[in-house]
């Protein structure tokens, strides 16, 4: 049994393995997407914590757009593959919205963000909350 058992961790390593990345993914940096929405997520503390700033390149309100705030958490673990949340806080509206999503890396080793969102925007009264988020 003692010659079995370094067998089967090398089998466990060669069929599991190519499931599990190697390479690390790191949020800290600057992002832009399909869009031309770009922003940059300044260190992401011990504890998962950061900060940054979102600059959108889509918006339906009719002032200027500007670059606003967003802060956000990072599940800190032993994968190399984090998930990961942020709001943004729009400064040139009254609306705030919640991103979450994964950080990969892709089979070309580059870092990629899927991410999902939902934004809220204000509304005047309760009867027009539906329209809203």
């Amino acid at each position: 049994m003692v010659q079995a058992t370094p067998f089967l961790l090398v089998l466990f390593l060669a069929l599991g393995a190519h499931g599990l990345s190697t390479e690390k993914c790191n949020l800290t940096g600057f992002w832009k997407n399909d869009l031309g929405s770009n922003m940059t997520i300044f260190e992401v503390s011990k504890g998962g914590n950061f900060r940054g700033i979102y600059h959108t390149a889509v918006s339906a309100t009719t002032k200027k757009i500007e670059k606003s705030p967003l802060q956000g958490f990072q599940h800190i673990n032993p994968l190399n593959q984090p998930t990961f949340g942020f709001t943004v806080n729009w400064t040139f509206s009254d609306s705030i919205t919640v991103f979450t999503g994964q950080c990969f890396v892709n089979d070309k080793g580059k870092e990629v963000l899927e991410t999902m969102w939902l934004l809220r925007s204000h509304a005047d009264k309760l009867e027009n909350d539906w329209t809203a988020t």
